[in-house]
């Protein structure tokens, strides 16, 4: 079985071949991120297959957040190129969860943790965070965490 850090390799190699330069210019750029995780710190190291979706997720971040900024400067092009940057990087992580899935692991963190209020949020986020990393943005898990206590 490929690990996904050879499988990057082998569709940026593909993508080199077909001459697509979006998908190989963004993966180049993921590898070159996973690399830098490796060499990072002490000595030199693999990451896990987890480790690796960990940098590819906080690319895909980056993503999105460029692409908002872009918009908001006026810059629609660059934004485009930036959230097309980020569809690829999404083939290669989880699935993400649904405003519905995600509401019903809340929900059953919040019964879990019994909190009520905005006092209990760090609590149920505590709860809700190792089920939906990976698979949700903190961002719209915290929203979800505060919509279930607000009532």
């Amino acid at each position: 079985m490929t690990t996904l850090k050879e499988q990057l390799q082998e569709d940026l190699t593909a993508a080199i071949k077909a001459r697509d330069e979006l998908r190989s210019s963004t993966l180049r750029l993921t590898l070159s991120a996973i690399t830098s995780a490796e060499v990072a710190g002490e000595e030199k190291r693999t990451l896990s297959d987890d480790e690796v979706q960990q940098v590819i997720g906080r690319e895909a971040k980056k993503r999105r957040e460029a692409a908002t900024a872009f918009e908001g400067a006026g810059r629609v092009e660059q934004a485009a190129r930036e959230r097309a940057e980020g569809e690829v990087l999404a083939e290669f992580l989880p699935k993400q969860l649904t405003d519905e899935e995600l509401a019903a692991v809340v929900a059953a963190a919040v019964a879990e943790s019994g909190a009520s209020g905005p006092q209990g949020m760090g609590a149920v986020m505590k709860l809700v965070r190792p089920q939906v990393e990976g698979k949700a943005d903190g961002g719209r898990v915290a929203a979800a965490v505060k919509a279930a206590l607000a009532g």
